[in-house]
């Protein structure tokens, strides 16, 4: 992150926070009387952009259309415009992490992302794309949105354990970029549906191909398309047979293993004609089996993944004077999880081994009148891969 205090317009810019090919994103903060103050994020076009008529008529087009939507899993757009030659948007704050860094974290740490937060992350989304797929204007006629970049850096989970969708209303006009512009969006392409690469029309079952190699890559923890070239990548996509996910993880129950599946066919026909129709598989999965996580599980399990760097981002801001984070935990960060009870205090490390798996079953006993959040984390989802 870079540092700064840069006025623009009625905003202040704190830091940026990312930096692609067609946007610098910054953590910004806005003013009110009597000491107001709001935290949210600006996505400002990068110069060059600007100056491209049809790129800034797609842009604004489609932000305008993502500026209706009003959905707890889409991040709200505030405010869209243009300060002296940038166009921007302006848009809520989400404190959390992308699933793009989740997921290497919880790699890192031997700790294999759990099936029931895949589905339920997977779930929201499809909810979340439910809904602007089926949005209609003051007429009632559809507004035909849809998403086009559903992928893991355009999830996040909030420490809350709310899961946002980013990005509505760009996708479109940095698709034009691609066509135009080649290579400003590389990367994006291994999670594009067969239809979306061969440059066919796209619709919602679109979008539901790409949550589906998102949902493939969260079970798996692999991407299911990669390649020497985008060519090699395209063609995989549009010809390559796909492994069942078990082949790579054991342990997929076979329910989940179809709902991926079918969400991944390559002729749409086949595949899943709306989001609500994938969302209902998974929930109705979920309904039946024995752990259904809320939001509170995924916040805990997210927050244990990354407490030493919300400690080391806690500090930071409070020497800065900014306002600190919500849910950061205490500066002092043991080196591996925790799970604290009434009696005592356990400190872990990574991967567990059986005396580790043996404290914690002997610590659920104790507890288990009360047992605490953390700790039915830790036994769920740390230790049934351990065992």
């Amino acid at each position: 992150m870079n540092a700064l205090n840069e006025q623009f317009g009625t905003y202040t810019l704190v830091e940026r926070i990312a930096l692609g090919g067609m946007a610098e994103v910054f953590l910004a903060r806005r003013s009110g009387i009597e000491g107001f103050e709001k935290e949210i994020v600006i996505k400002r076009i990068r110069p060059h952009l600007g100056r491209q008529k049809a790129f800034v008529n797609m842009f604004l087009g489609e932000a305008k259309l993502a500026a209706q939507l009003s959905h707890s899993n889409i991040v709200q757009i505030y405010d869209l415009g243009r300060i002296e030659e940038s166009y921007f948007i302006a848009m809520e704050y989400i404190a959390g992490r992308d699933m793009s860094a989740i997921l290497p974290k919880a790699k890192k740490l031997g700790i294999p992302f759990p099936v029931e937060y895949a589905l339920k992350v997977a779930s929201s989304v499809c909810e979340a794309l439910n809904y602007a797929h089926s949005k209609t204007n003051n007429l009632g006629q559809p507004l035909n949105i849809v998403h086009r970049d559903i992928s893991p850096e355009n999830i996040r989970v909030a420490w809350s354990g709310d899961i946002k969708i980013l990005d509505f209303g760009i996708a479109k006009a940095a698709t034009q970029l691609h066509e135009t512009k080649a290579g400003e969006i590389k990367g994006k392409l291994c999670y594009m549906a067969p239809e979306q690469v061969l440059g066919k029309s796209v619709d919602q079952r679109s979008d539901v191909f790409s949550m589906g190699v998102v949902l493939y890559e969260l079970l798996t923890g692999l991407k299911l398309y990669t390649g020497s070239n985008e060519l090699d990548i395209m063609n995989k996509i549009v010809d390559a047979k796909i492994h069942p996910p078990s082949y790579f993880r054991e342990g997929v129950p076979e329910e989940v293993e179809a709902i991926v599946l079918k969400a991944l066919e390559k002729d749409r026909a086949h595949r899943y004609q709306s989001a609500s129709d994938l969302q209902y598989d998974i929930d109705s999965f979920l309904a039946g089996h024995e752990f259904t996580p809320s939001s509170t599980h995924l916040a805990n399990f997210v927050k244990q993944l990354f407490r030493q760097e919300l400690a080391e981002e806690h500090l930071r801001r409070q020497h800065k004077g900014a306002s600190a984070l919500p849910a950061a935990p205490q500066a002092t960060t043991p080196s591996g999880p925790q799970i604290t009870s009434p009696e005592k205090t356990v400190e872990l490390a990574l991967p567990l081994d059986s005396t580790d798996y043996q404290r914690l079953q002997n610590l659920a006993a104790k507890n288990s009148s009360q047992p605490t959040e953390i700790a039915l984390d830790i036994l769920r989802h740390y230790l049934k891969y351990q065992n």
